[in-house]
């Protein structure tokens, strides 16, 4: 679970019914509130305790984000450290999170799958560099040459070529099937293996390639060989069944009323079709074996799951990360097969993160070190307090100063919000005011279609356009000419679009263009012929 799927994939609150972080109002949401600063604890509380004041340094932060509730994980040289849940699963009942309430880990099931098929190469069944095409005839994509030279290292480390396109899935019913037939309309952005961009469809057809060469689903793989091993037994692949748990934590949101900000629990989004790219669903005290299974190597107790070779493959840089380097504290990042590598304060640090909505998660270990953990939230959103609490964990097991990584997170996203502003008044100021649609907004009514992307309707109700796409809806305002505009919007991936139709050469609205993937082109979207009147 950045870019146009920000809303719900990017890096919230509670209360802990037992540390009085947050109060419930009657109706279950939750009021936000300064927080006063916690003292880190001394160098000499840290050597006898290294988790002397954490308590406290979580419940202040997850005030300071609204995070409702919080489980996390610790692991060093084989020994769980730390196992815990802070605050509440459910605003509206106020139940405790516990080491064993079940998260949404979102994108960390990438990593799931690349061990999947790491499995499957240590059988002889898959060459990670072999043509993709020796194993899934039928994978077609855009560019026919990248069609003929894929090969299954590309579908995991993001340098197909595709932007995002996330919302070919995000709120669809495609199924995996015809998700992945649709490939091959979808336009690329780059040359294939020319950089590094994050793609979740790719880890979709990951799973196809499980399910072909296992003659299994990928979940039942995944089930058999990585979680019954592991003693993962109560975690699951569908939001559905963590419904039918004990103990489960509910997705939260937040909602905006001028300069008040109020968390709600919001639905569960299914995600199964594209599972293999995010649909695991577990708790802290499980994903903790699975940190031990790969700080180990591919090795679990005295069983080698997954061999060294693969274990390594997966924890060593294959395609760069774009982007400076913010602070010394953290090295420049590459991606792996299913993981990010990087360094932290001069330590080699493995990782993944995860969101969904309502759920934002962070797996990370020091494969040198023999240290790792699992941060699991249940916040969507503005929500970067997974990767605050995982920086404060290392520093403190690591001997180090604690870096204030809560006064940095703060200024990085006033930054980003300023940065916003600017951006809408940029937008504002290329306006053509004076101006009016071409035609009655009847004439621009209609459905189009694009063959990847599928079918956008357009309506007019109370004398005004709106816009429906997939499970998601939203008016649309005159910007000037034919160009219309989506209002800004919570939790829909529709929010501040700018759209335009085109006419043909008879003068019929015949297309219109909504950029549905940042940084791309717009996606272009052809007006289907009327349907005969029966």
């Amino acid at each position: 679970m950045r870019e146009r799927l920000r809303f719900f994939f990017v890096l919230g609150w509670l209360l802990v019914v037992a540390t009085g972080v947050a109060s419930v109002s009657q109706w279950g949401a939750v009021s936000t509130s300064a927080s006063a600063p916690v003292a880190p604890a001394t160098a000499a509380q840290q050597r006898q305790d290294p988790f002397a004041g954490f308590d406290e340094f979580v419940a202040a932060t997850m005030k300071q984000w609204n995070v409702p509730g919080l489980a996390i994980a610790v692991i060093r040289d084989g020994k769980v450290l730390l196992a815990k849940g802070y605050g509440t699963r459910d605003i509206e009942s106020g139940a405790p999170v516990t080491p064993s309430t079940l998260f949404a880990i979102g994108s960390i099931s990438k990593s799931f799958t690349v061990t999947a098929l790491g499995m499957l190469v240590d059988e002889g069944k898959l060459d990670w560099d072999k043509p993709l095409r020796n194993y899934l005839p039928d994978f077609q994509l855009y560019d026919p040459v990248a069609s003929e030279r894929f090969t299954p290292r590309d579908l995991v480390t993001h340098r197909s070529g595709l932007p995002r396109h996330d919302l070919v899935w995000y709120g669809s019913d495609l199924t995996r099937a015809e998700m992945y037939r649709r490939l091959r309309f979808l336009p690329p952005s780059r040359d294939f293996r020319a950089a590094y961009q994050y793609q979740n469809l790719m880890y979709m057809t990951a799973g196809i390639l499980v399910e072909r060469l296992s003659g299994m689903r990928w979940e039942e793989f995944v089930r058999q060989r990585i979680f019954q091993p592991l003693g993962m037994t109560n975690s699951n692949f569908s939001v559905n069944d963590s419904q039918k748990a004990a103990d489960f934590s509910y997705p939260h949101g937040t909602t905006r009323a001028g300069e008040r900000e109020t968390v709600i629990r919001i639905p569960f989004r299914n995600i199964d079709e594209i599972g293999p790219a995010g649909s695991i669903n577990s708790s802290v005290d499980q994903m903790i074996r699975y940190v031990e299974f790969h700080i180990g190597q591919g090795k679990y107790g005295d069983r080698q799951l997954l061999s060294e070779a693969n274990a390594q493959q997966m924890q060593t840089p294959q395609m760069v990360m774009p982007g400076p380097m913010q602070y010394d504290e953290v090295f420049h990042s590459s991606y792996g097969l299913g993981f990010v590598i990087t360094a932290y304060r001069g330590h080699k640090l493995v990782s993944h993160g995860g969101g969904i909505d309502g759920f934002v998660a962070l797996l990370s270990f020091m494969p040198r070190d023999k240290i790792g953990m699992i941060v699991l939230t249940n916040l969507s959103g503005n929500n970067p307090v997974p990767q605050i609490v995982t920086y404060n964990v290392y520093d403190r097991l690591l001997g180090l100063p604690p870096v204030d990584w809560v006064a940095r997170t703060q200024q990085q996203q006033k930054q980003q919000e300023e940065a916003q502003r600017k951006r809408r008044e940029e937008r504002a100021a290329q306006r053509k005011t004076g101006t009016q649609p071409s035609r009655p907004l009847a004439e621009f009514a209609g459905e189009y279609e694009h063959p990847g992307y599928g079918v956008v309707a357009i309506a007019v109700e109370d004398n005004q356009l709106t816009l429906t796409y997939n499970r998601f809806r939203a008016t649309l305002e005159h910007f000037h000419y034919d160009v219309f505009q989506t209002p800004q919007l919570e939790r829909n991936p529709l929010s501040e679009l700018q759209i335009s139709f085109a006419s043909n050469l008879r003068g019929e609205v015949e297309t219109v263009s909504v950029p549905l993937e940042s940084g791309g082109e717009p996606i272009v979207f052809r007006r289907r012929a009327a349907k005969a009147a029966r």
